[in-house]
């Protein structure tokens, strides 16, 4: 691991970010709320939250009634109908905010040139799976219906996340694909969780690396599954075992070398590719779990930006 890369994860683990493990209820709630400072040097490690992107709140009701909050983006000097990208964050289901991900979200949409929309799906514990899948799917649909309040596009529709945002990005493509639709164009997955049976080699080879360990894989899905929840092979938890993998939209994989989450997202991709579907895959060698998230403290974060916004702008722009 680079030297600044490694210096950044062990204050992260050490003395800034409070692992899962142990927390109650009242923790992981305060835990939400937290957000990075938007101002240098937070901003060196996380990037911007970029003015000229405007950002507005809003809610749409999900099938059992419930409003999920929306926080939609749209960068500034745009007269013309723009694509829309659908965002899930991460944090296992559990964690995690739409105001926590202002940057890479005001970041899409400047460089893609979209119209953003982050979902504040329902989390465990208090909600367990599939609520967070069902809100991921509804999320979807009423923006297929309502993307032109913000100028957006419904006809250019894509779908981004990462970690458990990823997860919930690719079930919902299989949802939509076996429901009719809507069509989603692109799907871009960062260090997706595919396989909650937790089968894959790097679950072991990785089990102790910063930033997720496997004992904090394991609270995470003992939360989100619950005690009588669905199985962990069951797709609407791990989509590598969805029966079919054709006739999903075109992908892009990132996955980090230096995360027990490496093996199922390249798993992912070979089910992809080998069902037909357009992937691009790419491994960031020297690289932990998260790494979208702080760009600034890894040699790479150039890079995952640049490929991930190349290949939106294809598919969204063709």
């Amino acid at each position: 691991m680079p030297l600044r890369t490694r210096a950044f994860t062990m204050v992260l683990d050490r003395f800034v970010g409070r692992s899962i493990v142990g927390m109650d209820l009242d923790a992981i709630r305060r835990a939400r709320r937290a957000v990075w400072p938007t101002v240098a040097p937070f901003t060196w490690i996380t990037g911007p939250v970029f003015a000229d992107v405007t950002r507005q709140d809003t809610s749409f009701t999900a099938r059992d009634g419930h409003q999920v909050p929306l926080r939609v983006y749209r960068p500034a000097g745009s007269a013309e109908p723009l694509p829309v990208v659908v965002f899930f964050h991460g944090g296992g289901w559990v964690l995690g905010s739409t105001r926590r991900y202002d940057p890479l979200c005001t970041f899409l949409a400047r460089s893609v040139a979209a119209v953003v929309v982050s979902v504040d799906y329902r989390m465990a514990p208090e909600h367990h799976a599939p609520q967070a899948a069902y809100d991921s799917v509804d999320s979807v649909r009423w923006l297929a219906l309502h993307a032109q309040t913000w100028g957006g596009d419904s006809s250019r529709l894509g779908v981004c996340g990462d970690s458990a945002g990823g997860n919930l990005a690719a079930i919902l493509c299989q949802v939509l694909r076996d429901e009719g639709g809507p069509a989603i164009c692109h799907q871009a997955l960062l260090y997706p969780a595919t396989d909650a049976t937790l089968s894959q080699p790097s679950i072991r080879e990785q089990a102790r690396a910063p930033v997720l360990t496997r004992t904090q894989i394991d609270v995470f899905l003992d939360l989100y599954l619950g005690r009588d929840g669905l199985a962990a092979e069951d797709p609407l938890v791990s989509p590598l075992w969805a029966r079919s993998h054709a006739s999903l939209p075109p992908a892009l994989v990132q996955t980090a070398d230096l995360d027990p989450l490496r093996d199922e997202g390249r798993l992912y991709a070979e089910r992809l590719a080998g069902a037909g579907v357009p992937v691009r895959y790419t491994n960031y060698v020297g690289t932990p779990h998260g790494f979208a998230s702080f760009p600034g403290a890894t040699p790479v974060g150039r890079q995952h930006r640049d490929e991930l916004v190349g290949q939106l702008r294809r598919h969204l722009h063709p």
